[in-house]
């Protein structure tokens, strides 16, 4: 494969921080490099030098001839007073773009739901910058850079984005560099991984996954290493302190072997080993919705009739489209917003606490400094059985000693999102509801979010659009598809995902059926009876697997045989779930043929 850019002995030091220390990389065709590593490590930093936007101090970036060179940063430079069209695609005739089916493609699967003559100054930044990263995707690059891409996309956008880049070039043609936090994304798309980390950049084979597992195992021999180099220093240290005070300065050259051992420890990455916090107990009850109804001002229906529970320690991920009502169910459930018809129950022992996507919210506190501003509000906590200082539980989320000094308003986005999870744990509360908590987080930050998570005992709801989040700390999944049903989803995302491919082709399928229908009258009654009994069939499953939830939760934890018992059927309710989805979607297909 052809050598497309290279980058030899870069140097690069800001004020207060050397960047990058001698780095030496090459990109080939066919590469599709991830790129990793913690917040204010250089990942953005790294894409403006190979993108010759930013010169080094020292050192040079070298292109093939003459390379196309595709950048999105996470600045937005779009003219205000353009339509989405001209942003997207020029000036240029329609019959020119209309008839590339890349751009078709991005053109559908970025901006389908925005007028093409609106104004860029009129959108959201959501919007702007998806227009943004269509107007760069529409492009013909040889190199396409893309720094957070995935921001303000969901599910259904990025896995739109992740197909499209698969699929752009050949296997051995064009280059992809990207950074983000979005591991699924990672794990969909890359061939090899760069990890930018104290000046210097570690090639890894693989998307994230095995990223990961290669960095586990280089861990894994550095542990078995320093293992024997700590065995050392005990012994050494160990022979000090044996020996009587007068004694221990005269054999120097012990004492320098102790020191030379203490002096090459390199620093600790930060780890974040938290046991549960102590919660308040959650009774049998946590949150009921009976017949539940609701709709906006503008009559736009968000819930329909539904009835669903959550139970003590349930981990539930909430999928749906912009605009399904998400936030909205969200208000209802903690009571924010009433149902305009049905009953929505709290139980009596349940605390809420919200991580909101707004960081705005800790402006009021600007001036102070973290320590002083969690000292005030509370000055121990319970951590498993033992009580623990401020400082220490701070440090143990990833704020070091002189970052406790910080005052609020110079944290960064991370960090500030990072504060917030913080002292929403330190409320102690039992039902835990986190909106968007992944943005602004490095992936190294998000293991160890999730991580803090998988010791969390009450009940959990998570609304995101970062797929590997979802998956690895919720147990179910439900889905808002607009219709006014709250979806459970047994095979998870993908279900998710399927489900609203349909949606379009039914809504382009019900004018072709207007003049001509491919079914009789009598096999379209038979289908629509088929859809509704796996409707009902499915419905019923949902409620069992419901009750089953709820047994598991207040059995006797000693009676294996019961417990065995309903874990197998609770399995096999799945499988049938599962079943009766696909044959669901399967009939929805024939019946809009």
């Amino acid at each position: 494969m052809a050598h497309l850019l290279g980058a030899e002995q870069i140097d690069l030091e800001f004020p207060t921080k050397q960047v990058f220390d001698g780095i030496t990389v090459g990109v080939n065709e066919g590469d599709r490099i991830g790129i990793v590593g913690r917040n204010g490590d250089g990942k953005s930093t790294l894409l403006k030098i190979l993108s010759k936007q930013l010169e080094p101090d020292s050192g040079r970036v070298t292109y093939r001839g003459s390379l196309r060179v595709g950048y999105l940063t996470q600045v937005d430079r779009i003219d205000n007073s353009l339509s989405i069209g001209q942003a997207v695609v020029g000036e240029g005739p329609e019959h020119e773009w209309a008839t590339d089916p890349k751009i078709r493609d991005v053109l559908q699967g970025l901006l389908g739901d925005l007028d093409w003559s609106q104004q860029v100054g009129t959108l959201s930044g959501g919007q702007r910058r998806r227009v943004a990263l269509a107007a760069l995707l529409a492009g013909d690059y040889d190199i396409v850079m893309l720094d957070e891409p995935t921001n303000h996309l969901d599910v259904e956008g990025v896995a739109w984005l992740a197909e499209h880049l698969r699929n752009r070039w050949s296997k051995t043609a064009g280059v992809l560099l990207v950074v983000t936090h979005d591991r699924w994304f990672l794990d969909a798309v890359c061939n090899l991984t760069w990890e930018v980390y104290g000046g210097k950049i570690e090639p890894f084979d693989g998307g994230y996954a095995a990223y990961v597992l290669q960095r586990a195992e280089r861990n894994r021999q550095a542990a078995s290493s320093e293992a024997r180099r700590q065995n050392l220093l005990r012994k050494e240290l160990a022979w000090l302190g044996r020996g009587a005070p007068a004694r221990t300065a005269k054999p120097k050259f012990r004492i320098d072997a102790a020191l030379n051992l203490i002096a090459n420890e390199p620093p600790p990455r930060d780890q974040l080993e938290l046991s549960k916090l102590a919660t308040q107990r959650l009774g049998k009850d946590v949150v009921d919705f009976e017949d539940v109804s609701y709709q906006t001002e503008d009559g736009k229906p968000i819930l329909k009739d539904v009835t669903w529970r959550l139970g003590p320690g349930d981990r539930i991920g909430l999928l749906g489209a912009n605009g399904a009502g998400k936030t909205t169910l969200l208000q209802l459930m903690t009571g924010e917003l009433m149902p305009n018809s049905g009953r929505i129950k709290i139980g009596k022992t349940v605390k809420f606490a919200t991580l909101s996507q707004d960081v705005r919210e800790l402006d009021e506190f600007a001036d102070d400094r973290i320590f002083a501003m969690i000292k005030r509000e509370k000055t121990t906590f319970t951590v498993g059985k033992k009580e623990v200082g401020t400082g220490q539980l701070v440090e143990q989320l990833g704020f070091d000693s002189a970052q406790l000094q910080t005052p609020i308003s110079e944290l960064s986005g991370g960090q500030r999102r990072r504060f917030q999870l913080l002292r929403l744990l330190f409320t102690e509360p039992n039902v835990l509801i986190l909106d968007e908590p992944t943005n602004d987080l490095d992936t190294d930050m998000l293991a160890a979010m999730e991580d803090l998570l998988d010791t969390w005992p009450g009940t959990l709801i998570v609304v995101s659009h970062d797929r590997y989040l979802l998956e690895r700390v919720t147990d179910q999944q439900f889905a808002l598809l607009g219709d006014g049903k709250l979806r459970h989803l047994p095979k998870g995302v993908e279900q998710f995902l399927q489900l609203r491919k349909a949606q379009p082709e039914a809504q382009t399928t019900v004018v072709a059926a207007k003049t001509q229908s491919a079914l009789s009258g009598a096999e379209k009654r038979n289908l629509e009876k088929e859809s509704a009994r796996l409707e009902r069939a499915m419905a019923k499953g949902n409620q069992e697997l419901e009750a089953i939830a709820l047994q598991l939760a207040t059995a006797d934890q000693s009676d294996y045989e019961l417990l065995l018992k309903l874990a197998e059927r609770q399995r096999e309710l799945t499988r049938q779930l599962g079943e009766n989805e696909t044959l669901w979607l399967e009939t929805l297909e024939k019946l809009q043929l």
